[in-house]
């Protein structure tokens, strides 16, 4: 059956919507008042893993139906222990308490009334928050209707309407980069594209995506595939020029505030000025509305996978499981959740970029037995070192050999590793194939 423009548009909408949340607001802006100068280039590295690698993502993991049939291909056991770990980091672990509390100390912490608890008034945002997106994800098959109809085409209207006013009332400064960025910017960016999580969170809406399609009667695979196709381009698109609005205004004020905690405040610095106090309602509503939508995506994807796991836990019970562990996260503050997922995605965003990888070239690896798990194998071991170097947990003689290999120090050793690994694979791969051949014609011959 073929998909309607309408319909398609909807679609596209609600993966953008999926994708785009607080990660995606706060580091563009956050990025480009560091990198200041050097920013198009930090901004190109940002680009390749917060746009084109989730749009490969969500592609690879409709192809495979899963992202738990494509890690298969490693280990069974891998498969089920990584999926659920990116199910956990993606979901009540880090993302949506990130999401969840950053609307909050956004736009609502900086005007409470002096001397005002803290706690108390996010213990009631939160609350409002989670109520409302318990609501939305207990009917998934609304989904595409509220968000791509309603909620995306507001959010983006808004956005506009911010970038608009600051190119015509902004005050404009362009600062030098920061030393993090000013020796390898791109390198930098490519990094920092890693916060926004949408890597990761590629190959939970994949299959999220193609079922929403088969929920829209489009049964053929082929059907599934052109049409995920066009939708991740079209969604891809579409965070590609939020991202540059974002790190465009960002950069651009670079030299009139000093270097903020973190991308929510540079985004705040920037709307007082052009709007005022006021701003605090435009803000609010903008990042309510992305947090909101990613949320529930998250939300509903997830239960959807853990009920599959067992028949003991319906899909209803699992939202409202999410849904309040997610809730005493995200009490604990943006800057402790912002402080704990660095290092966890140090570790597995590798894993998962490698992984996409290997998915796109499959149908040319010939079936090759050895190159998924050798090469999953070692860019897990070097990202988890690398994570751990980061935290300054000793890691003696390990540690020193690690910091031999080629960007290690930028974080990106795994890349050169997953290289040579795959060759080696594939080299073993064919004289295995070529001896089996081998002893098959001798004993044909026989």
């Amino acid at each position: 059956m073929k998909l309607g423009k309408r319909k398609m548009l909807l679609v596209s909408f609600m993966l953008f919507s999926l994708f785009f949340g607080a990660g995606n607001l706060i580091f563009p802006p956050f990025l480009g008042q560091n990198a200041g100068s050097q920013t198009p280039l930090a901004m190109l590295g940002f680009l390749v893993t917060a746009v084109v690698l989730p749009v490969l993502g969500v592609i690879v993991v409709a192809e495979f139906d899963g992202l738990d049939k494509l890690a298969s291909k490693v280990n069974l056991k891998f498969a089920m222990v990584f999926t659920i770990l990116i199910y956990l980091s993606i979901g009540p672990g880090l993302g949506i308490p990130r999401a969840a509390s950053v609307p909050f100390e956004m736009a609502i912490a900086p005007y409470l009334p002096e001397g005002a608890s803290f706690g108390w008034f996010m213990l009631l945002y939160s609350s409002v928050f989670f109520l409302v997106a318990l609501w939305l994800a207990l009917t998934p098959n609304k989904l595409v209707e509220r968000i791509g109809k309603f909620l995306t085409p507001t959010l983006l209207t808004l956005l506009c309407f911010l970038f608009l006013s600051f190119v015509f009332k902004g005050n404009a400064g362009i600062a030098p980069a920061q030393p993090a960025y000013a020796d390898g910017p791109v390198v930098k960016g490519f990094l920092e594209g890693y916060q926004t999580m949408d890597t990761i969170a590629a190959l939970n809406f994949g299959l999220v995506i193609a079922t929403t399609l088969r929920g829209l009667r489009v049964k053929e695979k082929s059907d599934v595939m052109h049409y995920t196709v066009k939708a991740g381009v079209f969604a891809g698109s579409i965070l590609a020029v939020i991202y540059l609005m974002l790190s465009y205004m960002g950069m651009k004020s670079s030299g009139m505030y000093p270097i903020q905690e973190n991308g929510a405040w540079t985004l705040r610095c920037i709307v007082h000025q052009l709007f005022g106090n006021t701003g605090a309602i435009l803000l609010a509503f903008i990042f309510t509305l992305a947090c909101l939508t990613t949320c529930v995506g998250l939300i509903t994807s997830i239960s959807q996978y853990f009920s599959t796991l067992t028949k003991k836990v319906s899909y209803r019970q699992w939202v409202f499981i999410i849904v309040g562990f997610s809730f005493m996260v995200c009490n604990q503050g943006l800057n402790t959740i912002l402080s704990i997922s660095v290092p966890v995605l140090n570790a597995i965003y590798p894993i998962s970029i490698v992984l996409i990888v290997l998915g796109l070239l499959d149908k040319k690896l010939n079936n090759n037995k050895v190159i998924y798990p050798c090469t999953i194998g070692f860019v897990g071991v070097i990202s988890v070192i690398y994570s751990l170097d980061q935290l300054h947990v000793p890691m003696g003689f390990v540690s020193e050999l690690c910091k031999h290999l080629p960007f290690y120090q930028y974080g990106m050793g795994w890349v050169v590793v997953a290289v040579v690994v795959m060759v080696l694979s594939l080299v073993v791969g064919k004289l295995v194939c070529s001896k089996n051949e081998e002893l098959t014609l001798d004993s044909e011959n026989a």
